[in-house]
């Protein structure tokens, strides 16, 4: 059975907890699949699109994703930091990514549009140049995080303590404005 796989299109397949393991995609489109039960091992997505997919409590242990999209996928409580860090590259939009796991990684520039990331851990993780557009970031952690020139300007619901962010030339709308003060305990009105 072969281990590489270029340029195919997957339409409408369940996959089962190992299917996919010790293989590598490369420019594929995946549509409308689902990877809820996988334990990823050793497997690798390169140049590909992921379109309507199911990721929810999937383990992705060890797989490396580079240049790779996620539209309208379903990604709840998945740890991305488990993931391959050579040449780690993702966008995500219209996603899912509630209680998802980021810690320590390197997301510079990375795509966040119109996606859900409640509880989302970000501690640790380097945003610089990140996009966060029209994203609800209620109860992600930004701990230690670097997000110097990360865009914030149309997401909402985030607390951001500037004493333990790195937040430097990041953009922000007045109206977030209470999202960085709310460790002190005024009000912004």
């Amino acid at each position: 059975m072969p281990n590489y796989f270029l340029d195919l299109e997957y339409n409408n397949i369940f996959y089962g907890e190992d299917e996919v393991n010790f293989k590598e995609f490369e420019s594929c489109t995946f549509n409308n699949c689902d990877f809820s039960n996988c334990v990823f091992l050793d497997v690798t997505f390169i140049d590909c699109i992921f379109n309507n997919c199911n990721f929810n409590t999937a383990k992705i242990n060890y797989v490396a994703l580079r240049t790779v999209t996620f539209n309208e996928c379903l990604m709840k409580d998945i740890n991305f930091s488990m993931c391959d860090k050579l040449i780690f590259d993702i966008a995500f939009k219209d996603c899912i990514l509630d209680f998802s796991k980021f810690y320590t990684l390197k997301l510079k520039g990375t795509n966040f549009v119109n996606c859900s990331m409640i509880a989302v851990d970000f501690m640790s993780a380097d945003l610089t140049e990140a996009v966060f557009e029209n994203c609800d970031l209620y109860r992600s952690e930004f701990a230690k995080a670097i997000a110097n020139k990360a865009n914030f300007k149309t997401s909402h619901n985030y607390t951001i303590d500037p004493s333990k962010t790195k937040i430097k030339k990041a953009i922000f709308t007045l109206k977030g404005l209470k999202g960085l003060l709310a460790q002190y305990d005024i009000l912004v009105s």
